[in-house]
C-alpha cells in the first residue's frame, strides 16, 4: 500500500535514499582509470554506490568490457553489499543523434556520452546523477557535495581552471564557465529544460572546442557554482581537496608544454608529480588492474 501511495506522488522516478549514484562514460580504455576512481571512492565513502558506465561500440571506439564492469561490481559489493556498477550500451541512441560536427575532435565521441543521459530509461529515472571523468580521485566523503540542495538547478559544478577566464555566458565580468569533469545533474530538472537535448543538438550542428564541456555550459541555464574543493583541477590537491582531477595542465617554464598526468600513471604521479598520499589506492590498484 506503501509503494502504492510513494508512486502516486512521485511517480516512477526513483529515490535513492542514502544512496550514491555516479556515471563514468567511455571505452576500454578508460577502465584502468575507472578502477583508481572506484577504489578511492570505496575508500573514503560509506553509503552503497550505483556506479553506471556508459559505453559505446561504435567505429574505431571499442566499447568499456562486460569483463570489466563484473570485476568492477564485485569489487564495490566487498564494501557494500548494496553497491553496484552496472554498463550501459548505449551505442543506438547515440548513432541514432549522432553529434556529427564534432566526431573529428582531440577526444574520442565518448567524451560526449554524458549529454545522452536522459535518453537512456535506466538514468532518467534517477533523481540526481554525479558524473565523473576517469581521472578524478576522491580523498574525502563525498556525500556533502552529493546532497547539496539542487531545487530549480540543472547541474552543480566547479570553474573550469583556464577556460574559466574565456568564456562567459552571463556577462563579461561573471565567472561561470563550469569544467564538466564532476558534475552534478539534477536529472528532473535537466529533463524538464530540455538541457541534455540542447546539448546534443548543439554537438550535431556546430563545431567547439571541448564540444562536451561547451554544449553542457551553453545549454545549462541555472547552475551552482561549488567551491574548488570538489574538482580540484591543479597538478596537486590542496589541504581540504575533496575531489581531485588529473586534467592536462599547462607548463611555461624551462618552455610551454601540456602536462598530461593520469592516476593510474604511477610512475608519474611520484616522478611527475611528487605525489604520495595515494600510494595506498597505486599500491591495490596495481595488484587488480589485470583482472580488467
Amino acid at each position: 500500500m506503501f509503494i502504492v501511495i510513494y508512486r502516486l506522488i512521485f511517480g516512477n522516478r526513483v529515490y535513492y535514499n542514502g544512496c550514491m549514484n555516479i556515471l563514468y562514460c567511455g571505452d576500454k580504455g578508460i577502465a584502468r582509470g575507472v578502477l583508481v576512481s572506484i577504489l578511492s571512492l570505496i575508500k573514503h565513502n560509506s553509503e552503497p554506490l550505483n556506479i553506471y558506465i556508459m559505453t559505446i561500440n561504435y567505429e574505431d571506439t571499442k566499447a568499456f568490457t562486460e569483463k570489466a564492469a563484473k570485476f568492477l561490481d564485485e569489487l564495490v559489493k566487498k564494501k557494500n553489499a548494496k553497491s553496484f556498477v552496472k554498463l550501459i550500451d548505449a551505442t543506438d541512441v547515440f548513432v541514432k543523434n549522432l553529434p556529427s560536427k564534432n566526431m573529428g575532435s582531440y577526444f574520442t565521441p565518448c567524451s560526449m556520452l554524458r549529454l545522452y543521459a536522459d535518453k537512456v530509461p535506466e538514468l532518467a529515472k534517477l533523481d540526481r546523477i554525479l558524473y565523473l571523468d576517469y581521472d578524478v580521485v576522491c580523498r574525502k566523503d563525498i556525500s556533502e557535495f552529493y546532497n547539496t540542495k539542487l531545487d530549480g538547478i540543472e547541474a552543480a559544478g566547479v570553474l573550469d581552471i583556464y577556460g574559466k577566464n574565456f568564456y562567459h555566458y552571463h556577462g563579461i565580468f561573471n565567472f561561470d564557465y563550469m569544467n564538466s569533469g564532476v558534475m552534478l545533474f539534477n536529472m528532473p530538472e535537466c529533463i524538464k529544460t530540455g538541457m541534455f537535448e540542447k546539448a546534443v543538438k548543439l554537438c550535431m550542428q556546430r563545431w567547439m572546442m571541448l564540444a562536451d564541456q561547451a554544449a553542457l555550459n551553453k545549454s545549462i541555464t541555472r547552475r551552482k557554482l561549488m567551491p574548488r574543493k570538489y574538482n580540484e583541477q591543479g597538478e596537486r590537491p590542496r589541504e581540504d581537496t575533496v575531489l581531485h582531477h588529473f586534467s592536462n595542465n599547462f607548463k611555461f617554464w624551462p618552455y610551454f608544454r601540456v602536462q598530461k598526468v593520469k592516476p593510474f600513471e604511477v610512475e608519474k604521479i611520484h616522478d611527475v608529480l611528487k605525489i604520495t598520499e595515494y600510494d595506498d589506492i597505486l599500491k591495490e590498484y596495481e595488484k587488480l588492474k589485470d583482472n580488467l
